[in-house]
C-alpha cells in the first residue's frame, strides 16, 4: 500500500473517499454515511508526494494548479470528510505536520506575527485592497467581512448579519451624543448602523486604502458624514476620548506581540466610564501558528489567538472585563453562504482574477468553514470597562437592548468600483 493510501486509510472512517492515482489505479477509504457527501478525486504526478511532506499547503497548491481535480464532490467536501473524522474535541486534527517541520514553522510564524506599523498595513492591502467586486459577489449587501449571528441556522446571511449588528450594539449600550470608535471599521457598516440606531458620532479607522474610498463614499451616499468619519490611521495614533470602542475582526492582525499595546491603548482611548466590545476570532485551546497556506496566500502576519493569550494582554491594566461569549458555529455558517456564492459566482471571479484565484479563495472558505464546525476555532465577544458600576451587573439589559434594535433585513446598499 502506498504511503498516501495508508494516510487517508488511517483518516477515514465515516464517510467514502475514493482516489485515482497517475496510473489509473482507484482506492477507496471509509464506509458511505448518509450525512456525509462522497468524494472521488484525482492525482496528478507528484502531488501524493507533496501532501505527505505538507498535507495542508500539498494539498492546496495541488488543488490550486488543477492537479488534484474532483470527479465526485468538491473541495469543501474533501476538507468536510477529512475533518469530521478528526474532530478538535475528540483529540483529532487532521493535517498535523511532522515535528521537524512544526518547530520551523513555529520560527517562521512568530517572526511572521510580530506587525509593525508598515508591515501591518501591507499584511491589510494584501488581503482587503483586492477588488471590491469580488467582495461584492460573496459577501452580504452591507458588505460585512465577519462572523454573522444566526439565532436560527436556516435564515438568511443578510438577516444573520443585521442580527450580529445588533446584538454588538445590545451590549455597548450606546446613547445618543456618544463618541464611538470603529476599530479595523471594514466597509463602513458598521459604523454607519450604530449612528443611524442610536445617533452617536462614529469614527471609523482602517489600514486599508480601499475600505477606506469605499467607507467615505457609503456615509456621503447615506447622508451621514458629518457624523460618520473614516480614516486611514493605525489605532497606536488615535487620539480620544471616546464614550465606546467596538472593534470587529481586527483583532487578528494586531500580533500576539502587540495585544499589549493594543488594550493599554484602548484603555487609554476610553472615558472613565468607557466601553469596549472585542469580536475575534479565537483558539479553542492553547497557542498554536498559523496555517502554511493562510500565510503564504491570505493572511500575512495574521494570528488567530488563544484566549489565554488575549488574557495576557489585558490583564493588570486596571479595567474589567464585564462580558464573555463564545460563538461557536456561527462563522461555520457565514462561510457556507459565502463558499455557496463564491461557486455561483465562478465565472465572474475567474473574469476578474483567473481559475487558480478562484480554487485558492474557495480553498480558503472550505477550510475555515471546517475549523469552526470541526476544528478548534470559535468566535469571542469581550467586553471590557474602565469603572465597574458602567454597565448593569445582570446580562438582561443586552437582550432588552437587542430586541428594541431588532429589524427585519432592510434594502441593502451594494458598493461598486469606480
Amino acid at each position: 500500500m502506498a504511503l498516501i493510501d495508508r494516510f487517508f486509510d488511517r483518516a477515514i472512517r465515516r464517510g467514502s473517499l475514493s482516489l485515482i492515482h497517475p496510473d489509473g489505479r482507484s482506492v477507496s477509504f471509509g464506509a458511505p454515511d448518509p450525512d456525509i457527501r462522497p468524494v472521488v478525486m484525482r492525482f496528478a504526478l507528484g502531488v501524493a508526494g507533496e501532501i505527505l511532506r505538507n498535507p495542508a499547503l500539498g494539498a492546496a497548491e495541488a488543488f490550486m494548479d488543477g492537479r488534484l481535480a474532483f470527479v465526485e464532490g468538491d473541495i469543501r467536501d474533501l476538507l468536510w470528510l477529512m475533518t469530521v473524522n478528526n474532530r478538535w474535541e475528540q483529540g483529532g486534527a487532521t493535517f498535523l505536520p511532522g515535528p521537524v517541520r512544526y518547530a520551523a514553522g513555529a520560527i517562521a510564524h512568530r517572526l511572521g506575527r510580530m506587525n509593525m506599523r508598515r508591515r501591518s498595513k501591507r499584511n491589510v492591502a494584501h488581503h482587503y485592497d483586492l477588488s471590491a467586486r469580488l467582495y461584492d459577489l460573496f459577501l452580504d449587501a452591507d458588505r460585512q467581512y465577519s462572523c454573522a449571528y444566526f439565532a436560527d441556522p436556516g435564515q438568511s446571511l443578510e438577516q444573520a448579519q443585521l442580527d450580529k449588528k445588533a446584538h454588538i450594539a445590545a451590549k455597548l449600550m450606546i446613547e445618543p451624543g456618544m463618541r464611538v470608535l470603529d476599530i479595523g471599521c471594514g466597509w463602513g457598516g458598521m459604523a454607519i448602523y450604530l449612528h443611524k440606531k442610536t445617533g452617536a458620532e462614529v469614527l471609523g479607522i482602517t489600514l486599508s486604502e480601499e475600505q477606506l474610498k469605499a467607507a467615505r463614499q457609503r456615509a456621503e451616499w447615506e447622508g451621514v458624514e458629518d457624523k460618520v468619519r473614516f480614516e486611514l490611521i493605525d489605532y497606536r495614533d488615535v487620539e480620544g476620548p471616546f464614550d465606546r470602542i467596538v472593534s470587529v475582526g481586527m483583532f487578528e492582525h494586531v500580533g500576539v506581540p502587540h495585544f499589549r499595546t493594543f488594550f493599554r491603548k484602548c484603555r487609554d482611548l476610553l472615558t472613565p466610564d468607557g466601553v469596549m466590545l472585542l469580536h475575534t476570532i479565537g483558539r479553542a485551546g492553547g497557542p498554536g501558528v498559523t496555517d502554511a497556506f493562510t500565510s503564504k496566500y491570505i493572511f500575512p502576519g495574521g494570528y488567530i489567538p488563544a484566549l489565554s493569550e488575549i488574557a495576557q494582554g489585558y490583564e493588570g491594566l486596571r479595567w474589567f472585563m464585564t462580558d464573555v461569549e463564545v460563538l461557536r458555529e456561527h462563522y461555520g455558517h457565514t462561510l457556507n453562504h459565502w463558499y455557496d456564492r463564491t461557486v455561483a459566482a465562478h465565472d465572474a471571479i475567474v473574469a476578474l482574477y483567473d481559475e487558480r484565484f478562484y480554487r485558492m479563495w474557495t480553498f480558503y472558505l472550505a477550510g475555515a468553514m471546517t475549523g469552526f464546525f470541526n476544528g478548534g476555532l470559535v468566535n469571542y465577544q469581550l467586553q471590557f470597562a474602565r469603572d465597574r458600576d458602567a454597565l448593569p451587573i445582570t446580562r438582561d439589559y443586552m437582550l432588552a437592548h437587542e430586541e428594541a434594535l431588532y429589524e427585519t433585513m432592510p434594502r441593502g446598499f451594494m458598493l461598486q468600483d469606480g
